[in-house]
């Protein structure tokens, strides 16, 4: 089995559907198609990786979160229309996500200082 270092990651891998880059499941955020409030068709956080059905994984940040909507990724990954709702996700990743660190698979920007 190929790994992309040296230490495998402890436990499952999962991919990122923002930026495509593969992490342990405990670090991303697993989503699911469900319902909203008003029984409306919508993309539910599943934190605790619990409910039942297809789930897509996304890291815990806005811009893996800008970055799979903008893709579209979710109803792809989900296998289900375009139309769900993201305001769940958007209010759970707001008031529980980490503050921000710069992933590893980001390249650097900027001058180097010598």
């Amino acid at each position: 089995m190929a790994t992309t270092s040296d230490t495998p990651a402890p436990g499952p891998v999962r991919t990122c559907v923002g930026c495509r880059a593969r992490a342990a499941a405990n670090e991303l955020l697993r989503v699911v198609a469900g319902s909203d409030a008003e029984g409306r068709p919508a993309l539910v956080p599943d934190p605790d990786r619990r409910a039942p059905g297809r789930g897509a994984h996304v890291h815990p940040t806005s811009e893996c979160w800008q970055l799979a909507v903008r893709r579209r990724a979710f109803p792809r990954a989900l296998r289900s229309g375009q139309g769900l709702d993201t305001a769940l996700v958007e209010q759970y990743l707001t008031t529980h996500a980490p503050p921000p660190e710069p992933h590893e698979h980001r390249p650097e920007t900027g001058a180097r200082s010598s």
